[in-house]
C-alpha cells in the first residue's frame, strides 16, 4: 500500500511552507535544513556508499560472538556492521531502523529480503549535519525524531523517503534551543527519546558534571538538565520538565501497558567501586524527584557538601538496583511473542561496561521481571561475555536494545560497531 500523508504531516508542512523562507543571511551550515523544510533540493550526493556487510570485520565480529553466553534455546548473530552504533528506532511499517551515534551520522539499516541479517546501510539525511544524534524515536503516525545534543528534529514518513540524499524535515526545536547554549558541553551530551501514549516526545537531559555545583541546580531545574523533559514532537510546545533528580540518564522506554515512563541513571565517578548503585527508575506521573545531587543509589552524595542537607522528603527510589559504574544505558520492554513467556511484558536493558572501575563489570544484557502492579521484580543476567574476564578487555559494549516484529531483540554496540539479533529456536 502507498504511503499516504496523515493530517500532522499535511499540517505541519504547510505550515513550514507558509512561514519559512530561505534566507541568504543564513550560514551555510544552516542552509540545508532551510531547504530541506520547504522540500527544496540540497545538492546531497544521491549515491551514497553504504558500509560494507562482509569481510575481515564482519568476520572477527561474529568470532567474538561466540563468547557470548545466552539462557537456553537463544542464539545470537551479526546483524548489521554499523559504525558507532548506539540507541536504535525500528520502523513502524518496513523491515528496517534508523541507528543513532555520538559523532555526526544517522543510519539507515534496512532489510530488503526480510532475512536475518540486514542488506544495507547507508547514512541518512547527509546533506544534515548532525551533532551527536544520539536519540532516535517515532511517534506513533510515523514521523522519526532525532534527538542531538541541543537540538530536535523531525522526518515526516523517514522509512518511505530515506533513499536519497534529501528529505522533509520539521525542526521541533531549533539549534540552541534545547539547553542554553552556554551550558552545552563534551561530557553527558548524549540524549535519548521515546514519544508516550500521550502523544508528547519525552527527552533525557543529562547534566554535564560530574556532581553539579549548587549554583547550577536552579538552572538546570528550569530547562529540565538532571532530568526529562516533554514536549509537542512537531513544534516543541508544551514544553515542561517532566521527571527531576537525575545524573545522567541515556535510556528511556515506555510500558506499553500502563503508560509509566522507566529510564536509567549514570552514577557519580570517583567514590569508590561498589558505589553508588547504578539505577533504573520509574515515572508514573509528572513531577516526580528522584534524589540527584542528594543521594543516588543508596549512597549521599559528598561533593559540595549535599551530603550535610537533609534529604528532600519527595525522593523516589529506584526501581531496581543495578551494580557500581556498569553504565546501564538503554532499555525496552519485550512485545513480541517468541521469547518464552517469563520474558514476554517484561523490561531488557544494556550495560554499557564500566571505564574507571578497579575491576571491570558490565558489557551485559540485564532482565527485569514486573510484578502485577507494574512494578520491577527480579533483575538478572540475560546475555553476558562482550567483558574477557581474564584479561579486562572489552570485545564490544552493548548500548540499547529494540524488539522487531519477528518477535527477535537487536542489541547496538559502540565499540564493536555493529547491530546484533538474539532470537529464540526451543
Amino acid at each position: 500500500m502507498p504511503y499516504q500523508l496523515t493530517r500532522p504531516l499535511t499540517a505541519a508542512l504547510a505550515a513550514l511552507a507558509a512561514l519559512l523562507t530561505l534566507g541568504a543571511a543564513l550560514p551555510a551550515h544552516a542552509q540545508s535544513i532551510e531547504k530541506l523544510k520547504q522540500m527544496k533540493v540540497s545538492g546531497a550526493d544521491v549515491n551514497m556508499p553504504p558500509v560494507a556487510q562482509s569481510g575481515k570485520n564482519a568476520d572477527a565480529i561474529r568470532e567474538n560472538l561466540k563468547r557470548v553466553k545466552l539462557p537456553p534455546g537463544f542464539k545470537i548473530d551479526l546483524y548489521a556492521v554499523v559504525p558507532d552504533a548506539r540507541h536504535m528506532a525500528v520502523a513502524p511499517s518496513t523491515n528496517m531502523l534508523f541507528v543513532g551515534t555520538r559523532k555526526n551520522t544517522v543510519w539507515a539499516v534496512t532489510n530488503r529480503n526480510s532475512g536475518e541479517m540486514a542488506t544495507e546501510v547507508k547514512p541518512f539525511a547527509p546533506s544534515l549535519k548532525f551533532q551527536t544524534p544520539n536519540g532516535v524515536c517515532w511517534t506513533k503516525d510515523g514521523f522519526l525524531i532525532v534527538v542531538e545534543h541541543n537540538r530536535i528534529l523531525n522526518f515526516p514518513a523517514a522509512e518511505f523517503f530515506y533513499e536519497g540524499g534529501d528529505v522533509a524535515v520539521i525542526e521541533v526545536v531549533a539549534q540552541g534551543g534545547l539547553i542554553p547554549v552556554e551550558e552545552e558541553s563534551y561530557n553527558h551530551h548524549a540524549r535519548a527519546c521515546r514519544v508516550g501514549p500521550d502523544g508528547m516526545l519525552y527527552v533525557t537531559l543529562g547534566q554535564p558534571f560530574n556532581v553539579p555545583p549548587r549554583e547550577k541546580l536552579a538552572l538546570f531545574d528550569k530547562w529540565g538538565i538532571g532530568g526529562i523533559v516533554r514536549m509537542n514532537p512537531f513544534d516543541g510546545s508544551k514544553r515542561e520538565v517532566y521527571a527531576r533528580g537525575l545524573r545522567n540518564s541515556v535510556g528511556i522506554e515506555i510500558n506499553p501497558k500502563d503508560g509509566a515512563v522507566w529510564f536509567t541513571d549514570n552514577q557519580t565517578d570517583g567514590m569508590g567501586d561498589e558505589i553508588p548503585l547504578g539505577e533504573i527508575n520509574r515515572a508514573t506521573k509528572p513531577g516526580m524527584f528522584f534524589g540527584y545531587p542528594w543521594k543516588q543509589g543508596k549512597t549521599r552524595i559528598t561533593e559540595f557538601g549535599y551530603d550535610k542537607d537533609p534529604l528532600p522528603a519527595n525522593i523516589t527510589d529506584p526501581q531496581v538496583y543495578m551494580v557500581a559504574h556498569a553504565a546501564d544505558l538503554g532499555l525496552a520492554f519485550y512485545t513480541g511473542k517468541s521469547f518464552p513467556a517469563k520474558y514476554r511484558g517484561g523490561l531488557f536493558s544494556a550495560q554499557h561496561g564500566s571505564w574507571n572501575r578497579t575491576t571491570p563489570v558490565g558489557a551485559r544484557i540485564m532482565f527485569t521481571s514486573l510484578k502485577s502492579d507494574g512494578s520491577a521484580d527480579k533483575t538478572e543476567v540475560f546475555a553476558d561475555g562482550w567483558l574477557d574476564g581474564e584479561t579486562g578487555l572489552y570485545r564490544g559494549r552493548p548500548v540499547d536494545v529494540a524488539m522487531m516484529k519477528d518477535g527477535s531483540m537487536l542489541i547496538s554496540d559502540d565499540f564493536a560497531g555493529a547491530i546484533y539479533r538474539v532470537s529464540y529456536n526451543p
